[in-house]
């Protein structure tokens, strides 16, 4: 039987041969090189590798912040030519106005997008409620902890309805028990809205524990070395976290992806 291929309109977003140079005090610097990578709607996808690899870069030219210097980045079958609200981001610190209160910041691109007051209102109360903020509408972000920073950075960009998430390292600065909780947060909310999710992580356990297809970069210039599909997400409760990580096939993925990872920061230390 011939193999079905799916057309790139099948996909939110897709990126073909993309590379991106930048001028160093020398020469030209490869931050990625040949990037070729499609987002099915829906997916939740992981990127790890080692730092310096160019992951940043590459949720960058997602999200429109960065023009790629060669390849297409498209998103509904459109070149990705700058910002867009259909891409929201949520950074590692959170980027909440101190001046207003968190209800205003949530509401802050409805109001931009002229929405009325009652669908403000009635989408930014969801939202509230939603990431569990609930009581703290009239809180400066100064008088949160660092979790509830957080929530309410999700909650800004998950209020405008995006396509897709884009999450770079966003537990990355929070300690332990309050990253669990957070990514039980955002598996159920992704599992709710089934946004469509591309998230950077240094955490193997992290990634495999939230996505549905994990990709492995290389060491400098980034290009994309391995893909797992996995499905830990869909049979992880807070009762079976534990049980999940210590599953064959779950530690097999895990060894398999830090090997990776180390061989290529072995080549980034000799080089």
């Amino acid at each position: 039987m011939s193999e079905i291929v799916k057309d790139k309109e099948d996909y939110v977003v897709t990126l073909t041969d993309i590379s991106l140079k930048y001028s160093g005090q020398k020469n030209e610097i490869a931050a990625i090189q040949d990037i070729n990578l499609d987002i099915k709607e829906g997916e939740f996808i992981c990127v790890l590798g080692p730092s310096g690899c160019g992951k940043s870069t590459l949720l960058k030219i997602i999200a429109g912040f960065l023009r790629p210097s060669c390849g297409e980045a498209k998103m509904d079958n459109s070149i990705i030519s700058g910002p867009d609200w259909h891409r929201g981001v949520v950074f590692q610190s959170p980027t909440l106005y101190p001046w207003l209160n968190i209800y205003d910041n949530i509401a802050f691109g409805l109001k931009m997008r002229k929405f009325s007051k009652s669908e403000i209102k009635e989408l930014t109360n969801k939202y509230i409620e939603l990431v569990g903020l609930k009581g703290f509408e009239k809180h400066k972000s100064y008088e949160l902890s660092g979790g509830m920073k957080q929530r309410a950075s999700l909650a800004r960009v998950l209020v405008n309805n995006p396509r897709m998430i884009l999450m770079d390292e966003p537990f990355g600065a929070l300690d332990a028990l309050t990253r669990q909780n957070m990514q039980t947060l955002i598996r159920a909310i992704w599992t709710k809205t089934q946004n469509t999710v591309f998230l950077i992580t240094h955490d193997v356990d992290e990634a495999l524990s939230l996505a549905t297809r994990v990709i492995v970069m290389s060491s400098r210039p980034g290009r994309i070395i391995e893909e797992f599909n996995t499905d830990f997400t869909h049979n992880i409760s807070g009762a079976n976290h534990g049980e999940i990580r210590y599953t064959h096939e779950y530690m097999n993925i895990r060894e398999q992806i830090l090997k990776i990872i180390s061989g290529q920061s072995e080549e980034i230390r000799f080089s």
